[in-house]
């Protein structure tokens, strides 16, 4: 007898992906899933039940640095409908995770895989929502001033401006043309990973305590995905020092949530997300 198919089979796609050559590559595109899906050590309990695939996304189409500002996240957003498209076609996956989590394309791949059924979460989204069943205000810790501010939009796009307490930023942003010199996360989280002392963690631990002293935050959350390595190291050290509080990190959110939209059988409002031409139609929107 064949071994019986996983309840969850969901398809996860990398934000984008660059060449193989490019000398700002952080991460593996070529070897085995669990290598090509960072920091798999994190959240390989929450897909123990899970059929899996990850795709690399589009490869970045205004160069071969990764992304971080507003004009690099639409051409990558672009760049992944046809993914989610393909992958809904596909009859293969019941579940699509968006990975990175800057969540380039997410309305847009609802929009998408609504009429398929298909729920798509992404990092962001699925951090604000649990992080708000935790505690009255959450913040974030994001490493780049330009992908700050992209964040903050999206705080503002999931109505978490009154849940959000902060955006810490502990400024480790990737390397890129005329900036390709200091400490990049990759290089901080080997050292880390080493049980050498890294900055980054350092930083990350600071801003974290003043998100809580100073802003009011009552669970910590991440902005980019290069950020989510930090979670097992800044929970460690709050703990340690005795901040009871719940800390977050994006792959494992927006895994079980789509496995718990799985579970509900539902997957996005057919109003918030409308077909082309609906059989009902609202006359009046409202705020």
């Amino acid at each position: 007898m064949g071994q019986a198919q996983s309840k969850y089979r969901f398809l996860l796609i990398h934000a984008f992906t660059l060449p193989e050559k490019s000398q700002y590559l952080h991460r593996p595109i070529t070897g085995p899933k669990e290598t090509r899906l960072p920091n798999y050590e994190v959240v390989k309990d929450v897909l123990e039940d899970v059929d899996w695939d990850v795709h690399p996304g589009p490869v970045a189409p205004y160069g071969d640095w990764a992304v971080e500002n507003r004009a690099e996240f639409a051409m990558v957003a672009a760049g992944r409908l046809p993914i989610v498209r393909e992958a809904c076609e596909s009859g293969r996956y019941n579940g699509i995770v968006l990975l990175g989590g800057g969540e380039p394309g997410f309305q847009e791949s609802r929009e998408i895989a609504r009429p398929y059924g298909i729920p798509v979460t992404a990092c962001a989204f699925s951090q604000m929502h649990i992080a708000a069943m935790l505690g009255n205000r959450f913040s974030v810790i994001d490493l780049a001033e330009s992908h700050n501010m992209y964040y903050y939009n999206l705080v503002v796009q999931h109505r978490m401006t009154e849940r959000c307490a902060s955006i810490r930023n502990i400024n480790f942003p990737f390397p890129r043309p005329g900036h390709a010199g200091g400490a990049s996360p990759r290089t901080e989280r080997e050292k880390a990973r080493r049980g050498e002392q890294s900055a980054m963690v350092e930083t990350a631990v600071s801003e974290a305590i003043a998100a809580i002293e100073e802003d009011g935050a009552e669970v910590i959350t991440f902005g980019c995905s290069a950020t989510f390595w930090l979670k097992s190291f800044v929970e460690q050290r709050l703990h340690e020092i005795g901040w009871e509080i719940p800390v977050l990190e994006g792959y494992t959110c927006a895994i079980a949530l789509a496995k718990a939209m799985v579970d509900l059988k539902v997957s996005a409002s057919g109003l918030t997300y409308p077909s082309d031409r609906p059989k009902k139609w609202r006359r009046k929107k409202m705020f």
